[in-house]
């Protein structure tokens, strides 16, 4: 298998492995700590919990099917835990079916990596949820210096991958915010999901022609009152509408 070399310009972190399988276990803590990361790993819910309501995380990678909580279950405490509330997670697991990543994203995880996957893939996942907290973090009080995409009552910042919608945070996962910024961009323009793949792609993000509904349909409920920006165009694709339209 491929494996990407260190990136010695990011920041280490600390990281918290939550799997039962012990070579995968194994396998994600050796390439996470070859970035230069601090990895603390456990095989179970119940030594997954203490350590991540103890210890100050950036991000933890979370397999679904877990003994004694799913990592499901984890996720949704995670969220509803003001220390948590900000903590990125990556949902590793084998259950890959539309309604099951649906599933994960909505309980709040950030992003999902399907098992089997290339140790190249997971990196460059973890860089890309580590790369968009610390651009969060560190633009907290500049958002008038910010780019901001906008539609109707939908605001993007393409330098943070932060959305509000009225004024309200939205958690997007990396694969969401691009797919829904590329919709913006183009406003009152239809997209292919052809077109959507070929914009969204890239470190971090894979899209393929099936998940593009699947991506949809879970923005859409994370939206909220900005859920109807989003138009969808029978057998074409989508689009995002334009001011008079909304």
């Amino acid at each position: 298998m491929q494996t990407l070399a260190p990136n010695l310009k990011d920041e280490a972190k600390r990281i918290l492995v939550v799997e039962d399988e012990d070579e995968i276990r194994d396998l994600i803590s050796l390439h996470l700590r070859r970035e230069g990361h601090q990895v603390d790993s456990v095989a179970s819910a119940e030594e997954a919990l203490p350590l991540l309501t103890a210890n100050s995380y950036s991000l933890v990678a979370l397999d679904w099917m877990l003994p004694g909580a799913s990592g499901v279950d984890i996720t949704r405490r995670l969220r509803k835990n003001n220390e948590t509330t900000d903590l990125s997670i990556l949902m590793v697991t084998a259950k890959a079916e539309a309604n099951d990543i649906v599933e994960g994203l909505e309980a709040g995880a950030d992003d999902y990596l399907s098992k089997p996957f290339e140790p190249s893939v997971l990196i460059a996942r973890v860089r890309a949820l580590l790369r968009r907290t610390n651009k969060q973090r560190s633009t907290a009080d500049k958002e008038g210096s910010l780019e901001v995409v906008r539609a109707g009552g939908l605001a993007l910042y393409p330098e943070t991958f932060e959305a509000k919608c009225c004024d309200e945070p939205i958690q997007l996962t990396p694969s969401e915010f691009k797919l829904l910024l590329a919709l913006a961009n183009n406003r009152g323009r239809v997209l292919t999901r052809d077109s959507l793949i070929e914009q969204v792609q890239g470190e971090g993000v894979s899209v393929v022609g099936r998940t593009v509904d699947t991506h949809v349909f879970g923005l859409r409920k994370k939206l909220g009152d900005c859920a109807d920006v989003i138009e969808t165009v029978r057998g074409v694709g989508y689009r995002v509408k334009i001011a008079s339209e909304s």
